[in-house]
């Protein structure tokens, strides 16, 4: 599913320049659960970046989902991201003049689905807003904006889900009940999970561990 070869990441202008990671080489097989673990500026969402397409390394390859995201540009990154990515982040992202329905269907629609609002639904039925179709994000709580949110990422059915630090902005109950979530959808879908955490308890619930410092894979361990 991903496979990383001595991936480097420096950002600026000398002298200035900033090394952000340092030879990062990763391979992650399908339907795998994997936590980056690491403290705050170790790297991780960089790293995350340049494995979702968002961003390019300076040096070093990158294969995702079978294609080489070396060899494309940025309109070529973007169709290989539709369908096949999804992306969790901290911040919800929501458009605030949408419905939760209109927040997960608009993406199918812009992809050419001709289901996009009954998948849409379904998806906001799964992760248990059937009830908040019509609401606006102001009228949801954070822990149903994260959900909006999951069900905008899942819908596309991508094969491969991240999730940055899904619940930084959430308290601890709700986090907890959202990482439920995404792990159950994780088994439900055997898309591969890919997650972002400092928090080590999160990490350990992952069937794979890797440790990020200073920009540098320290540690890769599977749970027994």
């Amino acid at each position: 599913m991903i496979v990383a070869d001595g991936v480097t990441l420096a950002l600026g202008q000398p002298p200035a320049r900033v090394q952000i990671l340092h030879g990062i080489d990763l391979s992650v097989a399908t339907g795998d659960s994997v936590a980056l673990l690491g403290p705050s500026g170790s790297g991780k969402s960089s790293l995350m970046a340049i494995l979702a397409g968002l961003e390019r390394p300076s040096s070093g390859a990158v294969g995702v989902t079978g294609l080489d995201f070396a060899t494309l540009d940025e309109d070529a990154l973007a169709v290989a991201r539709r369908g096949r990515i999804g992306i969790v982040l901290q911040a919800f992202h929501l458009l605030p003049t949408m419905t939760a329905l209109e927040n997960v269907a608009v993406p199918l629609e812009l992809a050419g689905e001709r289901d996009a609002f009954e998948r849409a639904a379904a998806e906001l039925e799964g992760v248990g807003l059937g009830h908040r179709l019509d609401h606006y994000p102001a009228q949801l709580s954070g822990g149903e904006q994260q959900r909006v949110a999951i069900a905008r990422a899942l819908a596309p059915r991508p094969a491969l889900l991240f999730a940055d630090e899904p619940t930084g902005n959430l308290d601890t109950a709700t986090g907890a009940a959202i990482m439920d979530l995404l792990f159950a959808r994780h088994r439900d879908t055997g898309a591969t999970l890919f997650v972002i955490t400092h928090d080590p308890a999160l990490a350990a619930r992952c069937a794979r561990v890797i440790e990020l410092a200073d920009g540098r894979i320290v540690a890769d361990r599977r749970r027994a």
